[in-house]
C-alpha cells in the first residue's frame, strides 16, 4: 500500500515538473525568481523523500523472526491495605 502511494507522488510530482518547468524562470530577478527556485527545491526534496522511502521501505515478504523473551511476572513491592 505504501509502495503505491509513493509511486503515485513521484508520478504527480513528475507531471507537475513537466507541466511547471517551461514556465518559471529561475533567471527572473526579483520575487518570480526566489518563487522559481523555491519550487524547484521543494519539489526536489518531495522526489528525494518518495524515492528513499521506496527503495529503503522494508519488503513485506521478508520478516524477521523475534526472540520471544520470557519475563517473569514481576512481584508487588507493596500491598495498600489488601
Amino acid at each position: 500500500m505504501k509502495k503505491q502511494r509513493y509511486i503515485l507522488c513521484l508520478l504527480l510530482t513528475g507531471a507537475l515538473l513537466y507541466y511547471a518547468a517551461p514556465r518559471l524562470s529561475i533567471e527572473a530577478g526579483g520575487l518570480e525568481g526566489a518563487f522559481a527556485t523555491a519550487w524547484i527545491v521543494l519539489a526536489t526534496f518531495v522526489i528525494a523523500g518518495n524515492l528513499a522511502g521506496l527503495l529503503y521501505s522494508p519488503s513485506k515478504g521478508v520478516k524477521r523472526a523475534k526472540a520471544k523473551s520470557v519475563t517473569p511476572p514481576k512481584k508487588r513491592l507493596r500491598s495498600f491495605g489488601n
